[in-house]
Protein backbone atom coordinates (compact mmCIF):
# COMPACT_ATOMS: atom_id res chain seq x y z
CA UNK A 1 0.00 0.00 0.00
CA UNK A 2 2.55 2.32 0.55
CA UNK A 3 6.07 2.64 -0.56
CA UNK A 4 9.52 4.51 -0.26
CA UNK A 5 11.45 5.51 -3.73
CA UNK A 6 14.25 3.78 -4.08
CA UNK A 7 16.44 6.85 -5.58
CA UNK A 8 14.93 9.13 -2.17
CA UNK A 9 18.32 10.60 -1.07
CA UNK A 10 19.14 10.25 2.55
CA UNK A 11 18.22 14.01 2.87
CA UNK A 12 14.50 13.69 1.70
CA UNK A 13 14.43 10.22 4.07
CA UNK A 14 15.37 11.79 7.24
CA UNK A 15 13.42 15.03 6.65
CA UNK A 16 9.88 13.08 6.19
CA UNK A 17 11.12 10.58 8.88
CA UNK A 18 11.88 14.01 11.10
CA UNK A 19 8.05 15.62 10.44
CA UNK A 20 6.25 12.13 10.42
CA UNK A 21 8.09 11.26 13.97
CA UNK A 22 6.90 15.16 14.75
CA UNK A 23 3.18 14.89 14.05
CA UNK A 24 2.68 12.00 15.15
CA UNK A 25 4.09 13.78 18.52
CA UNK A 26 1.56 16.67 18.40
CA UNK A 27 -1.47 14.48 17.40
CA UNK A 28 -0.50 12.09 20.60
CA UNK A 29 -0.80 15.10 22.64
CA UNK A 30 -3.82 16.39 21.10
CA UNK A 31 -5.71 12.87 21.72
CA UNK A 32 -4.06 12.82 25.44
CA UNK A 33 -6.26 15.69 26.25
CA UNK A 34 -9.74 13.82 25.71
CA UNK A 35 -8.78 10.72 27.45
CA UNK A 36 -8.22 9.63 31.07
CA UNK A 37 -7.50 7.07 33.34
CA UNK A 38 -5.27 4.01 31.62
CA UNK A 39 -5.46 5.48 27.73
CA UNK A 40 -4.30 8.85 28.94
CA UNK A 41 -1.21 6.78 30.58
CA UNK A 42 -0.96 4.71 27.34
CA UNK A 43 -1.34 7.94 24.73
CA UNK A 44 1.39 9.70 27.01
CA UNK A 45 3.82 7.02 27.06
CA UNK A 46 3.45 6.46 22.87
CA UNK A 47 4.22 10.14 23.16
CA UNK A 48 7.24 9.90 24.96
CA UNK A 49 8.70 7.11 22.26
CA UNK A 50 7.55 8.84 19.20
CA UNK A 51 9.39 12.02 20.79
CA UNK A 52 12.56 9.75 21.79
CA UNK A 53 12.25 9.65 17.57
CA UNK A 54 12.13 13.05 17.32
CA UNK A 55 15.44 13.51 19.19
CA UNK A 56 16.95 10.77 17.42
CA UNK A 57 15.86 12.19 13.99
CA UNK A 58 17.24 15.48 15.18
CA UNK A 59 20.90 14.15 16.00
CA UNK A 60 21.08 12.76 12.44
CA UNK A 61 20.19 16.09 11.41
CA UNK A 62 22.55 17.42 12.68
CA UNK A 63 25.13 14.93 11.68
CA UNK A 64 24.34 14.96 8.12
CA UNK A 65 23.84 18.43 7.81
CA UNK A 66 27.93 18.41 9.36
CA UNK A 67 28.90 16.08 6.80
CA UNK A 68 27.44 18.10 3.79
Amino acid sequence: MFSVAADASNETLITNSYETFSSVTALLLDLSEDLTGKQRDVALAIHQLSELGVLLMDRLMEREAACG
